[in-house]
């Protein structure tokens, strides 16, 4: 009998295959992905990671055993640090100052997806959460591994550092870790709570799709020219 995980990745099979085939990833893997839309992902992601950090930090508190406890609070300071200081060597390399990202706004999807973690983190269960936060984790590295695997050698891909940090060991390593601890959260979970935990990974991976879409539309709020 497969694991929690299994089912929940076989669920949304669909989906995820979709993320492989957006415009945005298939883009990125060639290298000819707009700047404009790589600053515009740069600049949502590096506010994701804050909210993002903050509820792993939450199921950090919530874990049960010590392991699990140790990897959550570590995530919560690699989201923090490590990737935002990803971030930042991109943003020295396009020319981006401070003032060039403010004048980017937090798009609809990105508050969405923050949201949604932060509310999940602050109203459902330990097994619920780490489902909604696995997405981040999985989704990501198996699009990484997914480029690195079709794209020819990289060279002269402006993207090759972003994919290179998603497609190596010690993130896979930390996939490895996340999914042993939701499945460890599903087996002792009843039926309903490992309902919502599918849920939750579902609406996860639905975002995860979404934050692509809304980079490669450069998306902006309907509403902006009604504001006062």
């Amino acid at each position: 009998m497969t694991g929690f995980c299994d089912q929940a990745w076989q669920h949304t099979v669909k989906l995820q295959q979709a993320v492989l085939e957006h415009p945005f990833n298939t883009e990125l893997a060639d290298g000819s992905l707009s700047r404009e839309r790589f600053q515009f992902y740069l600049a949502q992601d590096a506010r994701y990671l804050i909210g993002f950090g903050r509820a792993l930090a939450v199921a950090a508190a919530r874990a049960p055993e010590p392991e699990d406890l140790a990897f959550f609070a570590g995530a919560a300071r690699e989201s923090v640090v490590v990737e935002r200081g990803l971030h930042q060597g991109y943003f020295e390399r396009f020319g981006l100052s401070e003032a060039d990202l403010d004048a980017i706004e937090t798009s609809p999807t990105c508050l969405g997806y923050t949201s949604f973690l932060l509310a999940t983190a602050q109203s459902a269960g330990y097994p619920e959460l780490i489902a909604a936060l696995l997405p981040c984790f999985w989704v990501y590295q198996h699009v990484g591994t997914d480029i690195l695997r079709r794209q020819a050698d990289g060279v002269g891909n402006p993207y090759r550092m972003w994919i290179d940090t998603y497609a190596d060991e010690e993130f896979a390593e930390s996939v490895a870790t996340c999914r042993a601890a939701v499945d460890r959260a599903a087996a002792t979970a009843d039926e309903a709570t490992r309902e919502r935990m599918l849920t939750a990974f579902t609406r996860a991976s639905e975002y995860e799709w979404l934050f692509w879409d809304s980079a490669y539309r450069l998306e902006t709020w309907p509403t902006a020219p009604l504001r006062g």
